[in-house]
């Protein structure tokens, strides 16, 4: 019995345990996920300082100042600033005692004396200061776990002191493809050959997942094979995806394979198009997706199911982001399945329009070039009209 998206979605989630934490360093957490909450230790900035080059002196009206001492960034001054007196200062110098303004350098007037002396405007009290723990007081967080991380968060850890964060292991992933027909690229095609694009295509939505390829192997469709690349692959990941050979053919050895190495079928069988015959199951902590051999459709059920598992794992929020549309254009929907249509989308005054990425057949691969989003349009009779509203996950 066919399963919808949500209840497969749900069996796959329900199956996953994030993997342990480890420390990485910063020069190489981009993209990685929190597994801590990160709070600063510090006040940042550390001291008050000035956001202009100029003179630090006492707020105060107009006058003529003495200028006694410099204080630059990483060398603050010795001196401290008393009536009658200024001190020059740096962009990001630390504001010398006794001061609470800075005077910019192009407000302020030098004037020829014996001692250097500065003629200085009307000034308010903290004019151009940048305060200690403006940007971030001791005790904030500065982000919680399950937070990707981008380079503004990298950058803000390392603000606080950080020299490592701890993150959520990388899934390993295997990656099994089956089919006599296919042929790596870059070799002469043989007759009936085909190029193997799911092999790479996959690997490449694997990276983007955030998870570490940890093998990719095309094999034939034979049972011993099949048996043993699989059992190779159990061995090594934590995921294990293999393409095609899940149907009931005599040339299908996938799911024959799974059983026979102990892997506990979750589901097999979706009310979606395209990707029908996907199948989920696991092994002692290792989750193992059978997804279709047709382009398209390996890609598609990645998106909606492995994905959110690998993001799972990392112990990152498995949702993918969500939008509704208004299409400009009809789509006829399946009778008996939902389906993820792939559509570009187009800003407007009135909200977001999508438009399909032209034929959708499960074999046709350049339907997934440019697209934006998978748009889920429910099963029924006729066509989703022009100008109707649908939810899109977006890729």
């Amino acid at each position: 019995m066919l399963i919808s998206i949500d209840e497969a979605r749900a069996r796959v989630l329900e199956a996953v345990r994030p993997l342990e934490a480890e420390d990485v360093p910063l020069a190489e957490a981009l993209g990685r996920v929190l597994a801590e909450d990160v709070t600063s230790p510090i006040d940042v900035p550390p001291f008050d300082g000035s956001a202009m080059d100029g003179y630090a002196v006492r707020a105060g009206p107009a006058a003529e100042l003495e200028v006694i001492g410099e204080s630059r960034a990483g060398a603050p001054a010795a001196e401290q600033v008393r009536p009658g007196t200024a001190i020059r200062i740096s962009t990001g110098a630390a504001l010398p005692a006794g001061a609470d303004a800075v005077v910019p350098l192009e407000r302020a007037e030098p004037v020829a004396r014996p001692t250097e002396r500065v003629r200085v405007p009307a000034t308010e009290p903290r004019a151009n200061v940048r305060y200690a723990g403006e940007d971030l007081p001791a005790g904030r967080p500065v982000a919680t776990a399950g937070t990707p991380l981008d380079a503004a968060t990298i950058g803000a850890a390392a603000a606080i002191g950080r020299a490592a964060v701890r993150c959520g292991r990388r899934p390993r992933v295997a990656l099994v493809v089956t089919g006599d027909e296919l042929v790596p690229p870059g070799q002469p095609l043989p007759p009936g050959g085909i190029y193997s694009s799911n092999v790479y295509a996959l690997g490449a939505q694997v990276a983007g997942a955030g998870a570490e390829l940890a093998g990719r192997r095309n094999v034939p469709d034979d049972a011993q094979a099949t048996r043993t690349a699989l059992a190779g692959a159990l061995a090594t990941a934590d995921v294990v995806i293999a393409s095609g050979g899940i149907s009931v053919g005599p040339h299908d050895h996938v799911k024959p394979a799974l059983r026979g190495l102990g892997v506990d079928e979750r589901f097999w069988g979706v009310s979606l198009r395209p990707g029908k015959p996907t199948w989920f199951g696991t092994k002692v902590g290792v989750l193992v997706f059978g997804l279709p051999g047709n382009p398209v459709s390996a890609m598609v059920t990645f998106e909606l199911f492995v994905r959110p598992a690998l993001r799972a794992l990392q112990g990152r929020s498995p949702d993918a982001a969500t939008a509704t549309v208004t299409l400009d254009e009809p789509i006829e929907r399946h009778p008996a399945r939902e389906q993820a249509v792939r559509v570009r989308l187009r800003r407007t005054a009135n909200g977001l329009r999508a438009t399909s990425t032209g034929p959708q057949g499960s074999h046709m691969l350049t339907s997934m070039l440019g697209a934006d989003a998978l748009a889920r349009v429910a099963a029924g009779e006729g066509a989703l009209p022009a100008g109707a509203t649908v939810e899109v996950e977006l890729l």
